[in-house]
């Protein structure tokens, strides 16, 4: 467009173009009485002189603070106003908005890494809240079997906002469990009797905290315990048969409640 164009008036897609606008925001501006045109061609047709060009560049530039149209509109029109101190408090709330952004980030972080890692805490961490005997490996080891569950997706929910005050909690309440039941079997505690679905039930609640755990996958769990070298290394090595007898009363607790252990799966 050439300036005698310039001169008679801007036309709105002509307007558009010089603002780096679109057509349709130049007319609600103008339907809501911001920034309308106030020159008219022989046709009638509106047009933008050189003021309300002007006037349409500091809209934009106040828009490109995040400003809202009503601010701009009273940073333009009001005398009273003080820009300063409009600015200052747009930027108060900018700052509280990019703080919350980062909270949005390192939340968003945390949730990575538990769906990528399962614990996080640091290999020393692990080992000082589980035991010597724990390996910082399990975790990385129970994903590549479960990474595509619910199961693993839950654990990671509610991984990512546990704290190691949370973890030692949990694992201390797992050693004493597990100290229970090497107890319950040294006295000769039979599967199946109250003491024993009491344990039972303990264990299951405990380990819901980690995932929802139903009482078919603890039946799973428990032969897990019994057939894996790991796992029953782990139990054994508190009292000699404990992963087994572990075994024997998950499955009596779940005949007591109607499901048969030798077909339970894994939901």
């Amino acid at each position: 467009m050439g300036d005698h164009a310039i001169d008679d008036g801007a036309t709105v897609g002509a307007a558009a173009d010089l603002v780096g606008v679109t057509v349709r925001t130049l007319h609600h501006w103008d339907e809501i009485g911001l920034a309308p045109p106030s020159g008219r061609t022989s046709a009638g047709y509106r047009l933008y002189t050189a003021s309300d060009l002007d006037r349409l560049h500091r809209v934009v530039a106040y828009r490109e603070t995040g400003l809202g149209l009503d601010a701009i509109r009273s940073v333009l029109d009001d005398a009273t106003t003080e820009i300063g101190a409009t600015l200052r408090e747009q930027r108060s709330r900018l700052a509280e908005r990019i703080r919350d952004l980062q909270r949005l980030d390192e939340r968003l972080e945390r949730m990575t890494d538990a769906h990528e890692r399962g614990i996080l805490l640091g290999d020393e961490e692990q080992t000082e809240i589980f035991g010597e005997d724990w390996d910082p490996r399990r975790s990385e080891m129970a994903r590549s079997v479960w990474g595509g569950s619910v199961q693993w997706a839950q654990f990671a929910e509610r991984s990512a906002s546990r704290t190691r005050a949370q973890w030692q909690t949990l694992a201390a309440a797992m050693g004493a469990l597990q100290r229970d039941l090497a107890d319950a079997m040294g006295r000769g505690t039979t599967p199946g009797s109250p003491d024993a679905d009491e344990l039972v039930e303990r264990h299951r609640e405990l380990f819901s905290t980690l995932f929802p755990l139903t009482r078919q996958m603890q039946v799973c769990l428990g032969r897990m315990f019994e057939a894996d070298a790991g796992f029953a290394s782990h139990y054994d090595g508190i009292s000699e048969g404990l992963a087994t007898w572990f075994r024997q009363i998950i499955d009596e607790s779940a005949r007591g409640h109607g499901i048969d252990p030798e077909t339970a799966t894994w939901q």
